[in-house]
């Protein structure tokens, strides 16, 4: 299976899926206990069936109950775009205005000027999940370059590593 992708420096990359099996138990609590405290309600999560996917590349998917709801990204567990919209993050999130979505749902790094909110315990390199400021529904995943209380005035403020449209949101082609 090939999913396409944009790496972590900006190309789009090609991924094959080399392995897909369920998770043992360990470590599908470490997926859960590193996605929890984001979530206002984990319960659902907790009860859920999951399978990493091992691909050629520099990230992971885990599939929750068969829909590619988290990625491993330097070995950090952290929302898809799609696992965002299902599993509503409160924690971890930027907030942009109407006039930067275009641009983030085309994969463009995130700038300062159009972020209307950020989450003040972001750190940088922290990943985040980066939402639009009418519905708050998420566009994209990207990381932290700044901390979230730094988060305004000028410059790049999150480099966008995932978004709405790109191959992980359109799912696996066989």
């Amino acid at each position: 299976m090939l999913v396409a992708y944009l790496n972590l420096s900006g190309y789009v990359e090609t991924m094959k899926i080399k392995s897909r099996h369920h998770l043992k138990g360990s470590e599908a609590r470490r997926i859960i206990s590193a996605i929890e405290p984001f979530l206002s309600d984990a319960s659902t999560f907790r009860m859920a069936s999951f399978e990493k996917a091992i691909t050629d590349e520099e990230i992971d998917l885990i599939f929750v109950n068969g829909q590619p709801l988290v990625m491993i990204v330097d070995g950090q567990p952290f929302f898809t775009v799609l696992g965002a919209i299902e599993l509503v993050p409160i924690k971890r999130v930027v907030v942009v205005d109407s006039g930067a979505v275009r641009f983030v749902v085309n994969g463009a790094d995130i700038m300062n000027p159009g972020i209307v909110s950020a989450d003040p315990e972001i750190a940088s390199g922290d990943l985040v999940v980066i939402a639009e400021e009418r519905h708050k529904k998420p566009l994209a995943i990207g990381r932290a370059l700044i901390p979230g209380i730094e988060m305004k005035g000028e410059g790049k403020a999150v480099k966008s590593l995932h978004h709405v449209g790109d191959q992980i949101w359109k799912g696996l082609e066989g």
